[in-house]
């Protein structure tokens, strides 16, 4: 029976706690080709391999000071292969800069048959061997993604149960492999559900999640989980404090997060950049119980005003890589509590709010 040697364990744990390390978190770099395309239209840029692997070097080759606040990068297969201009393979810079290298391993969402537009993950299939080649390529933790949604009876147990066996199923193939997984049951903000509605459908997607976690014999010391926080939704008319987010964020873990998880690194799920950062502050600031490290694992909330500063222009490089370096330092701080707001201004105030995001 396959089992997890200690030696295994070991070593899941180790990457485990070094992502979640105090005043650090996760820099998601693993938007797909298309995806990619969208950010790179923004600036008026030409989708082509070539100015996505100019923009991933950006991003890559800030000063190696932004590991204070940087513990992990996730990669997209493309950019898991890619080089800087001077033949450096991104991974090994990243980890000869104490980065750890992650990577994205599903294969986007799916319909599924009879419900209301709800969606369960593919790509377990080869899933094994790409963990092994990833692993083999020098890295050390994988992300998968499922979306549920809320509203008209959403999220559905069909979905709610399809959702959580995909994503335990990923686990453990991910651990048999070396690979420290991620676990994502993303709740979209779509709709205008209240803050307590999104409570009770983060109660019941991560009870199950764990659930079958528990089945599936994931190692659960050598993983992470990458969630929703709890928000109203988008269309939602009443207003919520910073500390009300946090308060249901927090009640929802305490009831079905196991202490045995070494942290959570918060998607930011289309919240501004000044947002996002303020909402993880509030989170630790929050005086409660709270055994797990509570940190980001941030897309667009890190990158957005990044990639207005750059422009597609070589000239604007070190421009940008000062924002990067900024908004990780904010992040940083606020995985800590100390976070004291900023100006909010500029591109880093502006809503990057997506219907039914896709990566």
């Amino acid at each position: 029976m396959p089992y997890l040697t200690e030696s295994q364990k070991g070593e899941l744990a180790a990457t485990a706690n070094a992502i979640a390390s105090p005043g650090k978190g996760i820099l998601a770099a693993d938007e797909s080709t298309g995806t990619m395309g969208k950010r790179l239209s923004d600036i008026k840029l030409e989708n082509t391999e070539e100015n996505r692997r100019a923009y991933r070097q950006l991003l890559f080759t800030t000063d190696k000071s932004v590991a204070k606040y940087i513990s992990g990068v996730i990669l997209y297969d493309e950019t898991f292969r890619q080089k800087t201009d001077d033949g450096k393979p991104f991974v090994q810079l990243l980890k000869e800069n104490g980065i750890i290298p992650g990577i994205k391993v599903d294969k986007g969402v799916v319909k599924l048959l009879g419900t209301d537009d709800e969606t369960t993950t593919q790509g377990l299939d080869g899933l094994a061997e790409r963990c092994k080649e990833y692993y083999d390529g020098g890295c050390r933790f994988a992300k998968w993604r499922c979306v549920l949604k809320i509203g008209n009876g959403r999220p559905s147990q069909l979905a709610v149960m399809e959702n959580a066996n995909v994503l335990a199923r990923y686990a453990s193939i991910c651990q048999l492999n070396g690979l420290c997984p991620i676990v994502e049951p993303e709740i979209l903000t779509d709709g205008g559900h209240d803050l307590e509605a999104c409570m009770e459908a983060s109660e019941r997607v991560l009870a199950a999640v764990y659930k079958a976690l528990n089945d599936h014999h994931v190692y659960l010391e050598g993983s992470l989980l990458k969630p929703n926080m709890v928000l109203p939704g988008i269309d939602c008319k009443k207003t919520y404090t910073p500390e009300d987010v946090a308060r249901a964020t927090v009640t929802v873990f305490q009831r079905t997060l196991p202490v045995a998880v070494p942290g959570v690194t918060f998607l930011s799920g289309g919240q501004s950049e000044i947002v996002a950062t303020t909402h993880l502050n509030a989170i630790n600031a929050y005086k409660s119980v709270k055994p797990w490290a509570l940190t980001f694992s941030y897309g667009r909330a890190l990158q957005a005003s990044v990639l207005k500063a750059w422009q597609g222009k070589q000239e604007n490089v070190a421009k940008a890589q000062e924002v990067f370096m900024h908004r990780a330092k904010c992040n940083g701080l606020a995985q800590l509590g100390k976070y004291e707001g900023e100006d909010s201004a500029g591109a880093a105030a502006e809503s990057l709010f997506v219907k039914d995001h896709q990566y």
